[in-house]
C-alpha cells in the first residue's frame, strides 16, 4: 500500500495491514472537515499549518469526493510534503488529517496517519491524538472479531506500531454494520486519551474520550463544519468556534447535518501540560485563553518564588507569556535576552535525545550585548530532563550574564504521562528523587523555582478535580497498563 516513490497521491482500494503495537505515546493534532463547497484539500491543510506544533515528524491528510478516498501521507513538516499540485489533485467534499510526532512509535511511514482500512468495499480512514492504555485487551478482542487480522497484534515485524491502526481496523471489524453504530460499540471499549476524526466516503466522525485529556473543538464555516485539536485551527481556516467536543461524545457530519451522539458518562479529566506547553498560546481550552493563563501563571510565580534582579526573559516562545506575567508582577524589567532560529523544531517533540541537545544549540542564541554583566531571571515553561536549562544556563554565562535566575512556570515533573506526553518513565525525568536545591546545581543556576501545583491550576480558572494533572502528582485518572502499574507502584513505595 506504500507509495513507489515518495510524495506520490495513491487512491486507497483494499486493506492497509498493519502489524505490532507497542504502546506509542503520542501528541499529535487531529483535523476534519465536512464542506461541499469548499476546496477541504486546502482548507486541511491550513487546518494542519495552525496544528504543526503538535507534531513535526509527518502529515497527512484523506480526501473523499463521495465516490473514493485519496490518501496522502509522508515524513517531515506539512509544508515539505504538500505543495500546490498535490492539493489541487486532492479535490473532495469531506477531509481529515493529522500531525504526527511519535515516541515509542517508531518515526517511519508506516506510522503516518490517517490509517485507512477497507469496510465491505467501503473506505475508512481515521486519525488519532493520544495514547490507548489497553491495547492488549483491544488485541484480544480484535482477534475474537476477526481471527484473520491476528497478525495485526502478533507481528513483529516492523510495520506500523501506532494504536491509531489498532483503532481503525477494529471499527473495520463489524460487516453489515453503519458506521456510526460500529463506532458506539467499539468507542466503550477503548481506554486511555483518544482524539478521533475518522471518515467514510460520505460522512464525517469525530469523537473524544470519556476524559477529555485532549482538546477537540467543533467549528462552523459558512457552508460546512471543522473540527480540529484546537481553536487556533479553526481561526486559520476562518471557523467560527461553536463549542468543544463533549468527553464521550460522538460526533456525525454528511449532507443531512451534524448529529451527537454519546458513548460515555463525561468525566472531564483535560490535560494541564497542555497549558503549560502543548497548545499554542492563541488556543482556547475549556473556555480559558491559554495565553492569558500563562500570563497568570507568571504572575503567580513572581509572588512564590521571587528573585532580585535587572531583567526578566524568557526562553521563547512557549516561555514568553509567563515571562511577561512575572515581569508585571514583579516590577522588574522585561527584555529579549534570547533569540530563536524559527526554523529548527521544538527540541522537547524531537525523537532522538541526541538530537534533542543539538536541537537546543541550534535554536537559541543569546543577545550579548543586552545581557552582559546583568542579573537575569529567565522564565521557562517546564523543566522535564534539564538538557535544555543546562546548555542554556551555560550559553546565558557565557555571553556575560552576571547571575542566571531560573523560573519555571510548572512544578516539577515527577511521573511519566500515559495519555500522550513524552515522558514514559521516571527514569528520564530530572525531579524524581531531587530536591529543587539538587536540581538547581545540577543546571548550573544561581537559584531556581517552580509555580506551585495550586497555583499552575488557578491560573487555569479550571476545578482542579477536571484536570489530570498526574505528571506532577502521580494520580492517574484513567487506569495504566499493569505492567507500567506495578512499576509505579514500587517507585512509590521506595
Amino acid at each position: 500500500m506504500r507509495p513507489k516513490s515518495r510524495g506520490r497521491v495513491r487512491p486507497v482500494l483494499g486493506n492497509d495491514h498493519s502489524g505490532a503495537f507497542e504502546g506509542p505515546k503520542e501528541e499529535c493534532g487531529v483535523f476534519g472537515v465536512f464542506a461541499p463547497e469548499e476546496d477541504v484539500a486546502q482548507l486541511t491543510y491550513y487546518g494542519l499549518f495552525a496544528l504543526q506544533h503538535r507534531g513535526q515528524e509527518s502529515a497527512g491528510m484523506a480526501v473523499s469526493n463521495l465516490e473514493r478516498i485519496m490518501v496522502f501521507k509522508d515524513m517531515g513538516l506539512v509544508s515539505q510534503i504538500f505543495d500546490q499540485a498535490t492539493l489541487r489533485s486532492l479535490q473532495g467534499r469531506l477531509a481529515i488529517g493529522h500531525t504526527r510526532y511519535a515516541t515509542t512509535g517508531a518515526s517511519v511511514w508506516q506510522n503516518a496517519q490517517p490509517t485507512f482500512r477497507s469496510v465491505q468495499g467501503k473506505g475508512l480512514a481515521l486519525a488519532h491524538n493520544g495514547n490507548i492504555t489497553n491495547t492488549h485487551e483491544l488485541e484480544e478482542w480484535l482477534a475474537e472479531l476477526a481471527p484473520s487480522e491476528q497478525h495485526v497484534s502478533k507481528q513483529k515485524a516492523m510495520d506500523s506500531t501506532n494504536d491509531t491502526t489498532l483503532i481503525t481496523a477494529l471499527i473495520a471489524a463489524f460487516p453489515g454494520q453503519g458506521i456510526e453504530d460500529i463506532a458506539m460499540t467499539v468507542l466503550p471499549r477503548i481506554k486511555g486519551a483518544f482524539c478521533l476524526t475518522f471518515m467514510t466516503e460520505t460522512t464525517l466522525f469525530a469523537a473524544r474520550d470519556p476524559q477529555g485529556v485532549r482538546p477537540l473543538v467543533l467549528g462552523r464555516l459558512s457552508n460546512g463544519w471543522v473540527v480540529a485539536s484546537e481553536t487556533a485551527a479553526l481561526d486559520l481556516v476562518g471557523a467560527s468556534f461553536i463549542r468543544e467536543v463533549e468527553p464521550g461524545e460522538l460526533l456525525t457530519i454528511d449532507e443531512g447535518g451534524i448529529r451527537s451522539r454519546r458513548f460515555a458518562e463525561a468525566k472531564p479529566k483535560g490535560c494541564i501540560f497542555e497549558y503549560v506547553y502543548v497548545a499554542r498560546p492563541d488556543t482556547t481550552i475549556a473556555g480559558s485563553s491559554v495565553n492569558a493563563v500563562r500570563i497568570r501563571v507568571g504572575e503567580k510565580l513572581a509572588e512564590e518564588c521571587p528573585a532580585e534582579a535587572d531583567m526578566v526573559i524568557p526562553v521563547p516562545q512557549s516561555g514568553i507569556p509567563s515571562a511577561v506575567g512575572f515581569a508585571r508582577a514583579s516590577g522588574i524589567p522585561y527584555g529579549q535576552g534570547l533569540v530563536k532560529n524559527n526554523y529548527v523544531g521544538r527540541t522537547f517533540i524531537e525523537p532522538s535525545q541526541t538530537i534533542r541537545q543539538l536541537g537546543i544549540r541550534l535554536k537559541l542564541n543569546p543577545l550579548r550585548e543586552e545581557i552582559g554583566g546583568k542579573r537575569l531571571v529567565v522564565v521557562d515553561d517546564s523543566i522535564v530532563r534539564g538538557n535544555t536549562q543546562r546548555a542554556l544556563v551555560r550559553m546565558l554565562r557565557e555571553a556575560g550574564a552576571a547571575e542566571v535566575h531560573v523560573r519555571i512556570s510548572s512544578p516539577p515533573v515527577e511521573w511519566p504521562c500515559f495519555y500522550g506526553i513524552d515522558f514514559s518513565t521516571r527514569a528520564e525525568l530530572i525531579a524524581p528523587g531531587l530536591t529543587v536545591d539538587q536540581i538547581c546545581r545540577s543546571i548550573g543556576a544561581d537559584s531556581l523555582g517552580f509555580v506551585s501545583l495550586e497555583g499552575l491550576t488557578e491560573a487555569t480558572q479550571v476545578p482542579a478535580g477536571n484536570l489530570c494533572r498526574a505528571c506532577f502528582d502521580g494520580n492517574y485518572p484513567i487506569a495504566i497498563p499493569p505492567a507500567q502499574a506495578e512499576l509505579l507502584k514500587l517507585e512509590k513505595i521506595t
